[in-house]
C-alpha cells in the first residue's frame, strides 16, 4: 500500500473503514450501539469533508489501487510545534503489515516544524497503545474528555520529535 492525501473521491471507502475498524475495536469496550452512534457522528461524510480543507492539517489513506487499508489524520495545534494525531485506522484485515507505521511515518513527515506528536487512545484498547509505544510514543497524562467533546476518558501519548 502506498501512502497519499486523500481525497473527496475516498470519504465513502473512509467512512466504511472506520465504521468497521471502530466495531471491530470498540463493540466489546462501549457496545455496538454507542460505536454506532460515535460513527455515525464522527465518520459522516459531512464530519470527513470537513477535515479535507482543514487549515494546518493532513489527512492521508493507505490504498493499493483496489481499497483503502488505513487512514490518518493530524492537525497542527494553537501551537505549530505541537500536532495533534486526531485519528489513526487500519482495517483488520491489513493490521500488522506495517500501514500503521507507513501512515506514521508520513504524518510526521508532514509537519516538519513540529517538535511534539500527541494523541488520544482509550485505555482498554490496548494493541493501540503497544502500537504507539513501540514506535515511540510515551504516557502524557489523561484526559476526562477524548477528542473533546466526547465524555469519554482517554490516556494522552506523546513523541518527541527531531
Amino acid at each position: 500500500m502506498f501512502v497519499r492525501t486523500a481525497s473527496e473521491r475516498d470519504l465513502a471507502a473512509i467512512r466504511a473503514l472506520l465504521v468497521e475498524t471502530w466495531h471491530a475495536t470498540y463493540d466489546a469496550i462501549y457496545g455496538a450501539r454507542r460505536v454506532t452512534e460515535i460513527s455515525d457522528d464522527w465518520h459522516s461524510i459531512a464530519s470527513l469533508r470537513a477535515r479535507l480543507t482543514r487549515p494546518n492539517s493532513e489527512f492521508l489513506v493507505a490504498d493499493d489501487g483496489k481499497r483503502l487499508g488505513g487512514i490518518a489524520f493530524a492537525f497542527a495545534t494553537t501551537d505549530p510545534k505541537v500536532v495533534l494525531l486526531n485519528q489513526l485506522y487500519v482495517h483488520p484485515d491489513c493490521q500488522r503489515r506495517g500501514i500503521g507505521r507507513s501512515l506514521l511515518d508520513e504524518v510526521e513527515a508532514s509537519f516538519p516544524e513540529a517538535r511534539t506528536l500527541r494523541l488520544e487512545v482509550e485505555e482498554a484498547n490496548s494493541p493501540a497503545i503497544a502500537f504507539y509505544a513501540a514506535n515511540g510514543f510515551r504516557s502524557a497524562g489523561r484526559t476526562a474528555d477524548c477528542g473533546g467533546g466526547s465524555g469519554m476518558p482517554a490516556l494522552i501519548l506523546e513523541k518527541r520529535l527531531a
